[in-house]
């Protein structure tokens, strides 16, 4: 912005305003009176408030409340605004009034601006309050907004992303399908599997995500806006809040309809907190995955060394050579954020009494964080992690033959007794349960050799007959 400045007023009198500066002094007001975290309100949020905009203006000349020639500026200058050509011209610190008026009246004043220097309004001036607010109140704005930019987040970003990571492993997973590891419970050897069975539950994992996440959608996308300030709808149309529905929808070909209870959307931001609480079940089972990832790929030679994910840097200022699993660290530290951002979004969403929830922005600026975040990441864990990995075949096989854990396929035929028995023996001596399992039971290697094959029991089901035939 310039050094220089223009007297702007409003109904607390006179101040100074930036001269270049598209917003009036309700903002300028915010600006210096909220100097608290240096971060504006999202992208998102603003492209959301700039359709919000655009959408009354002409669902308001169609009810013939607004002139045609004004509702042309407005709209056109509101799509400016979507667009995000004049993100500059929304300086609003996240922590602001609880209600958002401040981002709303930021719309308001930046719109009507912009819509006057266009000159397609006419003779007539576009009014912040009078044309581009009309048959709104920041009380069912800022809800709507919320909606608008969370809902149009997650289907254009995250749920894309999680479908991306969910077939990259799933094509990781099939190309490894005859690949047999050993299992692992409490972090201790157990019984084998796959390594497409393994991939297979991280893939289970965020189909069940993205199947929460959709659900709440359905809630999230009923809209608040035509209940102006307190849910009655006053000054505004009846159909006014349905059409703008309508209309948005149009516009950003995502489906949202009007809230039928525009009391529950202004004081009551419960499906915001249910998305949130969705998002942090994500962030649960990305911290799994990542967590899996960086198990498997340790060592690699004094850890599990079973896979090497793709080396993508230098991994140690000190020590040559190493090389570290950053981006399922990295996943690990997104997911941490997004648990504390439901948290904050959880006490947020209790800050209502009667008819308005007071943490609108904070709700806002979360939910947004949250959802670009687990977008982002789940695509660098799809192409920069899981794609490019490695299998240590070697390694993997190694460590399987001398499990002594396999001998649990020998329940049926010996007993729990003596498997156990040839188990301890087996880690004992260090021997494979095959070697021991042959002198203890004096059953023959033809015998038992189907029983222990890994492979075999990587597909479950009972192994042998009861009672020693084997078979």
């Amino acid at each position: 912005m310039s050094k220089s400045f223009r007297i702007e007023h409003d109904s607390m009198g006179q101040l100074q305003v930036p001269a270049d500066a598209l917003w009036g002094a309700q903002t300028q007001r915010a600006v210096q009176n909220f100097p608290i975290s240096g971060q504006p309100m999202p992208r998102g949020f603003i492209r959301a408030l700039g359709l919000i905009k655009a959408a009354a203006a002409g669902v308001n000349a169609g009810l013939g409340l607004l002139p045609k020639n004004l509702s042309r500026a407005v709209r056109e200058a509101a799509l400016e605004v979507a667009a995000g050509r004049h993100d500059a011209h929304f300086p609003i610190d996240i922590y602001q009034t609880g209600s958002g008026t401040s981002s709303n009246m930021n719309a308001n004043e930046g719109v009507a601006a912009l819509a006057n220097r266009s000159g397609k309004a006419g003779k007539t001036a576009v009014h912040p309050n009078d044309h581009v607010n009309l048959g709104q109140s920041s009380n069912d704005v800022i809800p709507t907004a919320i909606r608008v930019s969370a809902q149009l987040a997650a289907v254009e970003d995250l749920l894309p992303a999680l479908k991306h990571l969910r077939r990259t492993i799933d094509r990781r997973g099939a190309s490894l399908g005859r690949v047999v590891k050993t299992g692992r419970t409490h972090l201790m050897d157990a019984m084998p599997l796959t390594f497409r069975q393994e991939f297979s539950a991280w893939s289970a994992q965020l189909a069940s995500s993205e199947a929460r996440i959709a659900d709440s959608l359905k809630r999230l996308r009923r809209l608040p806006l035509g209940g102006t300030a307190i849910g009655t709808g006053i000054n505004a149309d009846p159909r006014f809040g349905r059409k703008v529905a309508i209309e948005l929808s149009r516009l950003t070909g995502t489906k949202f309809e009007s809230a039928d209870n525009k009391f529950e959307g202004l004081a009551a931001q419960d499906d915001a907190v249910e998305l949130s609480g969705q998002l942090n079940a994500l962030a649960v089972a990305l911290i799994k995955i990542a967590n899996d990832l960086r198990w498997m790929n340790s060592g690699p030679l004094a850890g599990l060394g079973e896979i090497e994910l793709p080396a993508l840097q230098p991994g140690s200022s000190i020590m040559p050579g190493k090389v570290n699993p950053v981006i399922p660290e990295a996943a690990v530290m997104v997911a941490a954020q997004v648990i504390g951002h439901h948290a904050a979004i959880t006490v947020a969403g209790q800050t209502g009494n009667f008819q308005l929830n007071v943490a609108l922005p904070l709700i806002a600026a979360n939910l947004l964080d949250s959802i670009r975040l687990l977008s982002n990441v789940s695509r660098l864990l799809a192409d920069n992690a899981i794609a490019g990995l490695k299998v240590r075949q070697e390694r993997v096989k190694e460590a399987l033959d001398r499990n002594p854990i396999l001998v649990t396929a020998l329940n049926p035929v010996i007993g729990y007794e003596k498997g156990a028995a040839i188990a301890k023996q087996a880690y004992r001596e260090g021997r494979p349960v095959l070697d021991v399992a042959k002198e203890v039971t004096g059953l023959s290697e033809k015998v038992l050799k189907p029983l222990l094959d890994p492979r075999e029991l990587a597909k479950g089901g009972i192994h042998g007959k009861p009672g020693g035939g084997g078979g």
